[in-house]
């Protein structure tokens, strides 16, 4: 330690980026702590976030998968039906599981835990806030507090008629009509859960498509099959207010340049979040936040305060939590000499509906906006054997090659098991691999993944199903 401070590393926050980064400086021989300000580690990704919802969506998906195709496959199905308790329950001990594993690695690597709530008190030094107050010092600091959900103004979240996405993951039964404002990835997500359980749901989004992040032939794909399933959309639309009853929502929206309006016993609002920095006392020590609340870093991710580091949502850039994992391990490998970075075109994207979509590297339209000639292939999943087998055959798998040197720089998949293959993008884009590198590769028949060989080839001129 530099001074006779009582920390090399004070992380605040114990999500995705904050634990991540604790764990590596430990193990690269800096004394380490990490506040959190709830009772259990892992953040919102694991207590409220991530986790529990990929619970609720796997089993909701076991639910609707069987109650479509198991005929087909020769299950009956006729007494199907979800313990909706049970099916809570699960998701809290799936839960605390992953949080109790925060907490033993944190024990096994000698990261020590403090409890409250932190606000510098001055550059080297911070407030912990719980049942007593305590002082900690060190010589360096990361900032990995995450981001909260935004309220609408005359929709203030109650987590029970008006609620969050927290709030839709507690629910005590399914509602019987979900109103969803946001398209985005929480509330496609959540529609889907709901959905599944017999819900009426809508969605009304302001933009004109939905996850606007993503390639517009997935986006496109993946509305379809949402529709498919019962879900309705509302798009080009502004919510203009609210009016709240006993057991009853009713949205006043514009769609098309007409007045409408909805009514449902609950209003999930998914319209974004927005970092989670207020209270630290950042004004009082020099560090800087941009119009919309985030952090200021430079490259390396640090503030303006050259010991004092942000990550994670806490940063502009995607709100992701392998994201600011990414950048926990980098700026704790920074902080003991390492040369290290993030490779941001490297990060992919996942959305848990049915099909899953996942992305990494440029859009189709990014890559032309960058002037690009590209190269782009296509394969269905229809055509291949494993999916086949499955019974799930919808969606696709699209990439994206430079014309002139073959290099791919995207891949995007709508269909099953669309989150575990995209790392074979992620790879690629990581290692700038050419389209021949993907084409040529041996992949195990029947697999899934066989489909991004074949948009490889597709894209090289000789596709073969």
């Amino acid at each position: 330690m530099m001074a006779n401070r009582d920390f090399d590393l004070v992380v605040i926050g114990s999500g995705p980026g904050g634990y991540v980064a604790a764990i590596r400086a430990a193990q690269l021989g800096m004394k380490v702590a990490c506040i959190e300000k709830r009772k259990s580690l892992g953040g919102t990704c694991l207590n409220v976030g991530c986790i529990p919802s990929k619970t609720l969506l796997q089993t909701t998906e076991y639910y609707h998968f069987i109650q479509q195709s198991g005929k087909n496959l020769g299950l009956e199905t006729s007494d199907l039906h979800v313990n909706f308790s049970q099916m809570m329950q699960n998701k809290a001990k799936v839960v605390t599981s992953l949080t109790d594993g925060v907490a033993g690695l944190f024990k096994k690597n000698q990261v020590e835990r403090i409890e409250g709530k932190a606000t510098f008190i001055d550059p080297y030094s911070i407030e912990v806030s719980a049942e007593s107050k305590r002082t900690v010092s060190a010589d360096h600091f990361i900032i990995a507090t995450g981001s909260d959900s935004i309220e609408l103004p005359f929709l203030k979240f109650d987590e029970k008629r008006v609620i969050s996405s927290t709030g839709a993951l507690s629910l005590e039964k399914v509602p019987s009509k979900m109103i969803v404002i946001g398209a985005g990835v929480i509330g496609v997500e959540l529609a889907s859960v709901y959905r599944r359980l017999g819900s009426e749901v809508q969605i009304i989004e302001m933009l004109d498509d939905i996850c606007i992040a993503m390639d517009p032939t997935i986006r496109k794909f993946l509305q379809r099959t949402l529709k498919q399933q019962g879900i309705e959309f509302h798009l080009s639309a502004k919510v203009t207010s609210a009016k709240q009853e006993a057991d009853l929502v009713t949205i006043e929206f514009e769609e098309g340049g007409n007045k409408q309006n909805l009514q449902g016993d609950v209003v999930l609002v998914a319209v974004g979040r927005r970092p989670y920095t207020d209270g630290l006392g950042l004004e009082t020590i020099g560090v800087q936040k941009t119009p919309k609340g985030f952090i200021s870093v430079d490259g390396s991710f640090r503030t303006q305060v050259p010991h004092i580091f942000a990550i994670g949502d806490t940063i502009e850039g995607p709100m992701l939590a392998h994201k600011a994992s990414d950048e926990g391990t980098v700026v704790a490998e920074i902080l003991v000499g390492y040369a290290a970075s993030v490779n941001y075109m490297a990060i992919p994207n996942v959305i848990y509906t049915h099909p899953e979509a996942a992305a990494v590297g440029l859009t189709e339209p990014e890559a032309k906006e960058l002037g690009l000639d590209v190269l782009v292939g296509l394969a269905y999943f229809r055509g291949n054997a494993r999916a086949r087998c499955m019974g799930d055959t919808e969606g696709l798998v699209k990439i994206i090659g430079d014309k002139s040197t073959h290099r791919v720089v995207g891949l995007h998949i709508l269909g099953p098991h669309a989150s575990e293959m995209i790392g074979e993008g992620v790879v690629a884009i990581q290692k700038k691999a050419a389209l021949e590198d993907v084409a040529y590769a041996s992949h195990a028949h029947p697999t899934l993944s066989e489909s991004i060989k074949e948009a490889a080839m597709d894209a090289l001129g000789f596709a073969m199903h």
